[in-house]
């Protein structure tokens, strides 16, 4: 292919691109009108999303009733959609002699090092290290572990 052919199509290419984009691309009253019926400020649209970082030692601790357990907030406080908890389990740890809830759709668990039993009503299910499970939230659960062991608790 010589220089110029390359030049022809990558213009026609371009073009299509184009015009595919104004097929797609919403207006300015669309986007108004969407930022209408999501109370969000139209400028909102444009400004860079916030990063925030939260490094371990500056996670605040927590008190989830654990037992021979440092749990640390690891999100943002200010951050409702999700949160991530990290833990330092020494062995034999627990979280108490109850079932608990967390306030969100779906939980996530995941074990850095040593293991880590999750205890359902009815079942459990034992996780080592690199595993991770997933269940509904609203499902009363109790954590254990036999040895020393790390995990990350996300809902």
């Amino acid at each position: 292919m010589t220089a110029a052919t390359w030049q022809i199509n990558a213009t026609r290419a371009s073009s299509k691109r184009n015009a595919r984009w104004q097929e797609t691309s919403p207006s300015v009253s669309t986007l108004v009108q969407l930022c209408q019926v999501l109370s969000l400020p139209v400028g909102a649209l444009f400004t860079e999303p916030a990063i925030q970082r939260v490094s371990y030692s500056d996670a605040p601790r927590i008190n989830l009733g654990g037992i021979h357990a440092e749990e640390r907030l690891m999100s943002p406080r200010s951050e409702h959609r999700v949160q991530l908890l990290r833990s330092e389990l020494e062995p034999d740890a627990h979280g108490g002699s109850d079932l608990y809830t967390i306030n969100c759709d779906v939980e996530v668990v995941h074990v850095l090092a040593g293991d880590l039993t999750v205890r359902f009503a009815d079942r459990s299910v034992g996780l080592s290290a690199g595993t991770r499970s997933r269940f509904p939230a609203g499902s009363p659960t109790r954590g254990t572990s036999r040895a020393a062991s790390r995990r990350r608790w996300s809902g």
